[in-house]
Formats: structure tokens, sequence, C-alpha cells
């Protein structure tokens, strides 16, 4: 467990660098969060289908029936009981005049990165080598995650020391996820396939259309190397990682 308690820590400095980043003077480009966005979601998407699904399936076929809960329960909190969420800095401020609109939001994304610790917790247990892999993907969104939810607080009329307050509050969130899988029966038994669902609504229904917002090549080639990385990796860390 200390192990993944260490890589965690790490996803969730990610976290608060993106949370400072957006709340500073000068906030980091649009073009440049899109890149990242596009590659995250190449190599997240790759994860989930080629590391965590198939890994997950060796525990039996309701392993599916978990992949899909996962999948939808992250839905179910940043789209239908969230009022108003994107997956990136927030710019519509006239759509978010409540500050409990960015509170809604922040327990959408709790749950998302709950299972980030969840997620990387399980990888180790199947192996360090999925483990490295899964901590890389929650690693390259962690980013775009804090300037998610520190543009949506500050969007929706709180202040610069809230909006940090609910960045740190999402990595004590993976560092929880970590903690309850070493103890949770449930967790430690169907943890990847659950955080796998997690994974792929993550890149596949949050980054990929905020990436297709703008059609051009950059974002295009980035999702595809980020997908192509995820394999090169993949390959090269099971034939030289696992035992």
């Amino acid at each position: 467990m200390q192990t993944a308690l260490l890589y965690a820590l790490a996803a969730a400095g990610a976290n608060l660098l993106g949370g400072l980043v957006i709340t500073a003077p000068s906030a980091t480009g649009r073009a440049t969060q899109r890149l990242m966005m596009a590659f995250g979601s190449g190599f997240m998407i790759a994860t989930a289908l080629v590391g965590m699904i198939p890994h997950a399936m060796e525990a039996g076929e309701s392993a599916v029936l978990a992949v899909l809960i996962g999948y939808l329960l992250v839905h179910l909190t940043q789209h239908v009981l969230t009022p108003h969420f994107h997956f990136g800095e927030e710019t519509h401020k006239h759509a978010m005049v409540d500050r409990s609109v960015g509170t809604a939001a922040l327990m959408g994304l709790l749950l998302h990165t709950f299972f980030d610790g969840v997620a990387i917790a399980s990888g180790f247990q199947a192996g360090e080598w999925l483990g490295l892999l899964v901590f890389v993907a929650i690693l390259l969104h962690k980013m775009p995650e804090g300037v998610t939810v520190a543009s949506i607080m500050l969007a929706s009329g709180n202040s610069r020391r809230r909006a940090i307050g609910a960045v740190l509050l999402l990595g004590a969130s993976t560092m929880l996820g970590v903690i309850l899988t070493q103890y949770v029966k449930l967790l430690s038994t169907t943890g990847l396939a659950l955080s796998a669902g997690v994974t792929l609504y993550v890149g596949a229904s949050n980054l990929v259309p905020e990436v297709q917002k703008k059609r051009d090549l950059p974002s295009a080639l980035a999702l595809f190397l980020g997908a192509g990385l995820f394999y090169a990796t993949y390959l090269l860390l099971r034939r030289w990682v696992q035992p």
C-alpha cells in the first residue's frame, strides 16, 4: 500500500498544480490545455481498454458489469446531479451565478478522484507494470482536473482560497481511494473493473468532447500519440517489470 500511496500523493500534487495555474494572475493558455487533454484522453482510453479491462476480466464475467457501473456512476455525478459541468477551464460565467453550482461540480469530481485512488491501488495489486501504467494515465489528467474544479469554483463566485481548498479535497479523495481499497473487500475485488469504467468515461466522455470543440491537427495527433505511447510503454513494462 505504501507504494500506491506515494504514487497517489504525486497525482494529488498534479491536482494542486492545475489549481495553482488557473488561480494565478496569468492562467494557462487554452491551446496548451487542449493538447494536454488530447494526449491524456488517448492514453487513458488505451489504458482502460488494453490494460485494465482484460485484467479485471480475470476475476470473472461479472467484471463487465462493474465496468459499466463505474462508467455510469461518473455520468450520474458529473452530468445528472451536477447542473453545469465542463472538463476544462470554465469560461461561461453567466451560467454560474450561485456558489452551490461550484460545490455540486466538486462533489461530482470527488467520486471520480476517489476512483483514481482505487485504480492506482488495484493496478499495483494486479502487477507493478499495470500500476505504473495506471498511475501515468491518471497523472496525465490530474492537472486538467485541477484546472477544471478551480475554474468552476472561481466562475461560480467562490474565492481563490476556496478554489484551492477544493483542489486539495480532490487530492485527499485520491489518497482515500488507495487506503480504502486495502480494507474494503468490494473495492479490492472489483476495484480494477469499477475504476476501468471511470477511466474510460473520463477519457472518452469528458476529455475527447472538450478536445473536439476545435478541429485542429495538433490535437488530433496528440490523442493518437497518447494512445500510441501507452501501447509502447505497455509492451516494455510487461517485458521488463512484470515478474
